[in-house]
């Protein structure tokens, strides 16, 4: 399965953290819980997907991206998981490159839909695939975000099946631990977000994705 995902979409970069990196990572993480703000400043020259890789790998949490900088409690409220069901719940994903999408794209310049995953068959290499309308594109849509890092004690992975979307939710209120600014440039498939036409169905969008964006 991860064959035909490899054909049709593109993988994480892999990476690997030098003992400086993470030294320096962890001190930045460690500073911003300890802030009244949470924020963490991030001054080093190291891109922060490689940071919230870090993170992903070696602390207990989850990230949600969003354009609203100042939240500071999440509550839960109706969402739609990937196969379409609704639950009432905080969504959040322990993919460190999926959530500076929703974070860097503003919801208010999305004209039609939009289509995005991360997939993986083994919970193991993620896959990603990103697209937009034309109008949605025309609609100079990126901004700076937020990527929120929450506990993950309280959320529940929702993948199943031979293919699984890097879905998380909790149903109970949260509290962010940190946070951390992002702009477009960080956001690691930028060039790699393709146009769809609104109705065009999944499958095609998936099928023509990567000829899309060559």
């Amino acid at each position: 399965m991860n064959l035909v995902l490899k054909m049709l979409f593109y993988p994480s970069p892999k990476l690997t953290i030098s003992k400086e990196e993470e030294i320096r990572f962890n001190h930045l993480y460690e500073i911003a819980l300890q802030t009244p703000d949470k924020l963490i400043h991030y001054t080093i020259p190291i891109p922060k997907y490689k940071f919230l890789y870090y993170l992903a790998m070696k602390k207990p949490i989850i990230f949600h991206g969003s354009n609203n900088k100042t939240i500071d409690c999440f509550e839960p409220g109706d969402q739609t998981q990937y196969n379409g069901k609704l639950v009432n719940a905080v969504f959040a994903t322990k993919d460190p490159i999926w959530p500076v999408f929703f974070a860097t794209l503003q919801k208010e310049k999305i004209i039609g839909d939009i289509r995005n995953a991360s997939l993986s068959a083994d919970r193991d290499k993620a896959f990603h695939f990103y697209s937009l309308t034309k109008e949605t594109l025309a609609n100079q849509p990126w901004d700076s975000g937020m990527i929120y890092i929450l506990p993950k004690e309280p959320f529940n992975y929702l993948g199943e099946g031979s293919i699984q979307f890097n879905e998380w939710i909790s149903n109970d209120p949260v509290l962010p631990l940190a946070k951390l600014k992002v702009n477009p440039s960080d956001f690691f498939f930028y060039n790699k977000v393709a146009t769809h036409r609104a109705g065009e169905s999944i499958l095609k969008s998936w099928l023509l994705y990567k000829l899309r964006t060559r």
